[in-house]
């Protein structure tokens, strides 16, 4: 049975390319991306990278806990190995953002680290577990998932200034506005 939160994001992945392809007549493009390798890739022009999601690694994120011993949200797994992708820009009610996504193995790799150094960050001040979604465009504020209850949070990174957005990943995910803007 498909997990609920792959479910979401493939149903807002699929209102983002409709939107994007809507607005723009296209696949999703990047400057960012551009001689990145990846599986997503349709075609490059023009130092842009035009892409579509791929079915994912199906790996899970077994590093991360096992690097700081602690067991993950099962929702968390399926947000970032149910499909490669660049990221896309959405609107959670007031709020903007870029859900980060991954674009290839190596890519899942990195993603690993860079989690892995949030929660160091996290632990080292005190604060509980979470794992980032989504960049913002204020620098310090970050969309997460809150470790322990699974709600999806607005937080201001390196403080414990948190608000709940959604109960859950997947009523987040169905919940999210797709804006069809180019990320990076």
């Amino acid at each position: 049975m498909e997990h609920q939160v792959s479910a979401a994001l493939g149903d807002f992945t699929q209102r983002y390319l409709a939107l994007w392809r809507q607005q723009h007549g296209d696949w999703p493009s990047s400057h960012a991306l551009y001689g990145i390798p990846s599986p997503c890739v349709v075609y490059s022009r023009d130092a842009c990278v035009f892409w579509r999601p791929e079915p994912g690694s199906q790996d899970e994120l077994a590093g991360i806990g096992r690097a700081l011993d602690i067991c993950l949200h099962p929702d968390l797994a399926p947000f970032f190995t149910t499909q490669y992708a660049g990221d896309m820009r959405a609107c959670w009610q007031e709020v903007e953002m870029d859900l980060v996504q991954v674009w290839s193995a190596d890519d899942l790799q990195r993603l690993q680290e860079n989690q892995i150094g949030h929660l160091v960050t996290q632990r080292r001040l005190k604060l509980s577990p979470t794992l980032f979604l989504a960049s913002t465009a204020d620098e310090l504020s970050l969309v997460t998932l809150c470790n322990l209850s699974g709600n999806v949070l607005l937080e201001q990174f390196g403080s414990p200034q948190r608000r709940v957005l959604a109960p859950t990943l997947a009523e987040f995910l169905a919940g999210l506005q797709p804006l069809a803007q180019e990320v990076g």
